[in-house]
């Protein structure tokens, strides 16, 4: 049995400390009980603008049916709307309503609100380190 270097381990933890900070996360922030697939697509609504449900559902990785479902309850509860697609009248287009984006807005500020107050415990020399570390996570994000 070899003993694993401090890479291996490095990884081996890596999983379970983003889930446990996702969670955390979620939890500062999830005033209306969101998940996560809900807060996953009215980001990609706030930065790409309105799409179709299979446009969303590609984006996503689930199948159109489930992203239809799960938009139904967006829109019921007047996070999205949908509407014909103006040079297509057989597309429906989904987007953000106002009050979708305000409380994208107030997830994301609830969230950096946590961290800020979190960082602030941290030294000097761990934020620099976590500037560092921010950046490998991004390329492991795109890789």
């Amino acid at each position: 049995m070899t003993v694993p270097n401090e890479s291996e381990s490095a990884i081996a933890d890596l999983l379970p400390v983003m889930g446990q900070l996702l969670r955390r996360l979620r939890a500062v922030s999830n005033t209306r009980e969101l998940t996560w697939s809900q807060v996953a697509i009215m980001a990609r609504l706030e930065e790409g603008g309105p799409t179709t449900t299979a446009d969303l559902a590609r984006a996503e990785a689930v199948k159109p049916q489930s992203m239809g479902v799960t938009l139904a309850v967006m829109e019921a509860e007047g996070l999205i709307e949908r509407y014909a697609h103006p040079d297509d009248g057989r597309q429906m287009l989904v987007a953000l309503t106002d009050d979708g984006r305000e409380t994208r807005r107030k997830v994301r500020l609830a969230k950096h609100d946590w961290l800020m107050s979190a960082v602030a415990n941290f030294t000097p020399a761990e934020r620099k380190t976590l500037v560092s570390a921010v950046e490998l996570i991004r390329r492991l994000g795109n890789s």
